[in-house]
């Protein structure tokens, strides 16, 4: 029977012990960087992998960070993870993730699950969550972040922005330039709570500027995409230019939205303005590009990452809140 190669191997190979070959793979910093390199040059032509679950053991540190998205297909989510794990890697730690696929009910499951790992911080998107994800939370005594929100009643520390002035950004720039009649594309209600909050956002801002009740389309359970845009506004056909604008909960419905009404013949923003959310590269590129909201997606990855050396390090005595804010960002369809 084979024997894998193991780290007295490694010892023989460069005539050290096999505790200074463990510190050595561990970035201790009581061996020097030399050393250190020579170790890792002997164990990578061994092919020898150290494994870090003894040592996790014996510290009763694991090296991860429990993290929840509500989808790795979303542009912003995606960016805030890399964000995420750049800085996490920097910090010789790693991310453990969970999609959530916008159900808090799944966000509960996994937290069940991603704690049965021992990880030193849980970072949860929102701040929308099941009282058994709450009770999972608090019960550990782990640091507890919630990104992409600023919650009322937050479990710990809190890295966001809100939803709700994001969106008056977007009624306010439409008041100025005429626009009375609204109506706001998103999905329904129930599963996503960040799209509820900017839907509730338009609402409040449009009754703070006297406006008509904003009319809500409702394009299909979340997620919803390009193609829910485009199918909810073809549906509708013609009837769309009964309101001055579109607000939608996205870009990528914007997206959907605005080819759905360039198909009609429809101008834009002549005959209807179009607004987005995300600041997608979509938003970009598309013809005319469409008006959105900067929310700083990998300024919150960052951020979190900032906010996690502060903890680990012993410097963050008392919760913390973030707010990294929001821009309106004005393009061709408004």
């Amino acid at each position: 029977m084979s024997v894998g190669v193991t780290m007295r191997d490694v010892a023989d190979a460069v005539g050290m012990s096999p505790m200074t070959v463990s510190r050595a793979l561990r970035d201790d910093p009581r061996v020097n960087a030399r050393t250190r390199a020579r170790v890792r040059q002997a164990a990578d032509r061994l092919g020898y992998v150290y494994d870090s679950t003894a040592q996790a053991f014996r510290s009763r540190k694991s090296g991860f960070v429990a993290v929840t998205l509500p989808s790795v297909n979303n542009a912003n989510f995606a960016e805030t993870f890399r964000a995420l794990t750049s800085g996490v890697g920097e910090a010789g730690l790693q991310l453990l993730l969970g999609s959530t696929n916008y159900r808090v009910a799944r966000e509960e499951e996994l937290v069940r699950q991603l704690l049965a790992r021992n990880p030193e911080a849980l970072v949860l998107t929102g701040g929308h969550h099941t009282d058994g994800t709450r009770n999972l939370a608090l019960g550990r005594g782990l640091p507890v972040i919630e990104m992409w929100d600023l919650p009322a009643s937050p479990l710990g520390h809190v890295v966001g922005f809100s939803n709700g002035d994001a969106m008056s950004h977007i009624v306010g720039h439409l008041v100025a330039t005429g626009r009375r009649k609204l109506a706001f594309v998103g999905a329904s209600e129930g599963a996503d709570m960040r799209g509820a909050a900017r839907r509730a956002g338009v609402v409040r801002a449009a009754r703070m500027h006297r406006l008509p009740e904003v009319a809500i389309i409702d394009a299909g359970p979340a997620p919803v995409s390009m193609r829910h845009g485009a199918a909810v506004i073809e549906a509708m056909g013609r009837d769309v230019a009964q309101y001055d604008a579109l607000i939608c909960v996205s870009d990528p419905v914007a997206f959907g939205c605005l080819s759905a009404v360039q198909r009609m013949g429809l101008r834009v923003p002549d005959d209807l303005a179009i607004t987005g959310f995300g600041h997608f590269e979509v938003s970009q590129v598309s013809n005319p590009r469409i008006t959105t909201v900067n929310v700083h997606a990998a300024e919150i990855g960052r951020a979190v990452v900032g906010l996690l050396q502060g903890i680990f390090a012993g410097g963050v005595d008392v919760p913390v809140r973030v707010d990294v804010g929001s821009e309106l960002v004005v393009g061709e369809t408004s």
